[in-house]
């Protein structure tokens, strides 16, 4: 089992820039990809950012240029610095874990809400 708990989330004039954080306990493996999705209100779950253990990383083309994410494997911990941040980013962003190769994430965090006003 694999806990993830997020933090960082706020509300911020557009413009501006937060950083998520989410801390993972339980059984980790490096191997394990992290990644990090949102929900706005009314619509679906969409794919934000996600790294492995090499930190090779991979992003929606809606964040391309404004988001990191970072991986510290030995907190067992991973991050989403945002930059230049958007109204259309509001939304409550998850982080998540996908234990096995080519499958689909399988461990979630709670939620943290991100808030942009223009």
């Amino acid at each position: 089992q694999v806990q993830l708990v997020e933090s960082g989330g706020g509300s911020v004039q557009a413009g501006g820039s937060l950083r998520l954080s989410c801390a993972a306990s339980g059984r980790i493996l490096l191997s394990y990809l992290m990644g990090w999705f949102r929900q706005a209100p009314g619509t679906e779950r969409e794919f934000v950012a996600a790294i492995n253990w090499n930190s090779n990383t991979n992003y929606a083309d809606s964040v391309k240029g404004r988001f990191t994410i970072s991986r510290d494997n030995a907190q067992n911990t991973v991050s989403l610095q945002m930059n230049s941040l958007k109204p259309e980013d509001t939304a409550v962003y998850y982080c998540a874990v996908r234990t096995k190769i080519g499958g689909e994430y399988d461990f979630w965090g709670q939620g943290t809400q991100v808030t942009v006003s223009s």
